[in-house]
């Protein structure tokens, strides 16, 4: 077994080679599962702080710990390494908002709060992208498939758990939606718009 300075090593390399965040699970396989999970966050949470202050952060999501740049700086990592990021419609990120929200919720559920039908290609470019997911069907009849969020979503936005989430009117304002999604299906009624597939490609 290594000592705390050498583990810490370990978890630094690892961690800076990995493309996804690393659960606490994970990284005890590092370790022969010798090295028990409180101790294993103490030397993440030491880890967290020698790099407090430099250009890479090392930050705990829903999914596990991982390494990234810091947000002050990505400005300038964009002007080398520039990105595209898929652009969704306004239907889809409405969705994502109100399972985000309200979740678990049916189709049927969505529809209500939209006041708008919402097409199976808008559940399937969520599922796609890995945002949401079926999680159980509810006990009434057709048995609809229940949807929330996951833990990719939380991870993509940075976030640890729902209860992190910003409020909807600044979520709102953030999926650049024209106004937050509303309760009353009847102000949405009159704003139907065609239902249309998200027009970039996934990333």
């Amino acid at each position: 077994m290594p000592n705390p300075a050498e583990a810490k090593r370990i978890l630094e390399a690892v961690l800076l080679a990995s493309q996804e965040p690393l659960g606490v699970a994970e990284l005890k396989r590092l370790f022969d599962d010798e090295v028990g999970a409180e101790t294993l966050r103490q030397l993440l949470a030491e880890l967290r702080e020698e790099w407090n202050g430099r250009g890479v952060e090392l930050v705990s999501l829903a999914s596990g710990w991982r390494f990234q740049t810091r947000a002050e700086f990505r400005p300038y990592v964009e002007r080398l390494f520039p990105e595209k990021p898929p652009r969704y419609s306004r239907a889809v990120m409405e969705t994502l908002a109100i399972i985000a929200y309200r979740q678990p919720v049916t189709r049927g559920d969505i529809e209500d709060i939209r006041g708008v039908t919402v097409s199976g290609q808008i559940i399937q470019t969520l599922e796609n992208r890995g945002w949401i997911d079926a999680v159980g069907q509810r006990e009434t009849p057709g048995r609809p498939a229940l949807y929330a969020t996951t833990r990719k979503f939380l991870d993509d936005l940075g976030l640890r758990t729902l209860e992190e989430l910003p409020p909807l009117e600044e979520i709102a304002k953030t999926l650049q939606l024209e106004r937050p999604v509303v309760a009353d299906a009847g102000q949405r009624a009159a704003d139907s718009e065609p239902e249309q597939a998200a027009t970039g490609t996934d990333g």
